[in-house]
């Protein structure tokens, strides 16, 4: 199985609703850290699990939408509480309907809330 990596950063905000947790049901920033992680048990015609180029360019474009937002704010975080595991989730669906790489088996999306907390949300295809 192969794996291609790339990891990027941005800084967004958010608010923790539904519970009593202190400091994080106040609107405070994070500066997140995005791990996407492609696999594949084939590589296509150029001896690429993926054009990283592409891969790169589908990622900045949803960062540049997430960058400086508060994610509560935003329509797909509607009714959720914006944990990192819904962010994670999400940016994994948006990323993969964006992507055009038909060897791809699974996408996973991981991202750190700071340098000790992080979820990862994976997605066969």
């Amino acid at each position: 199985m192969y794996t291609l990596a790339v990891k990027r950063s941005l800084i967004a905000q958010h608010y923790l609703v539904g519970g009593d947790w202190g400091p994080e049901n106040m609107r405070h920033s994070h500066h997140y850290q995005i791990e996407v992680q492609l696999f594949s048990r084939e590589l296509d015609h150029h001896g690429y699990l993926v054009d990283i180029v592409e891969v790169e360019a589908r990622l900045d474009e949803l960062l540049d939408y997430y960058r400086d937002q508060t994610l509560n704010d935003l329509p797909e975080f509607a009714g959720l509480n914006p944990s990192i595991e819904h962010f994670a989730r999400l940016f994994c669906q948006q990323l993969r309907q964006r992507l055009t790489a038909p060897n791809l088996t699974a996408l996973q999306v991981t991202v750190w809330e700071n340098e000790i907390a992080w979820t990862a949300y994976r997605e066969e295809l």
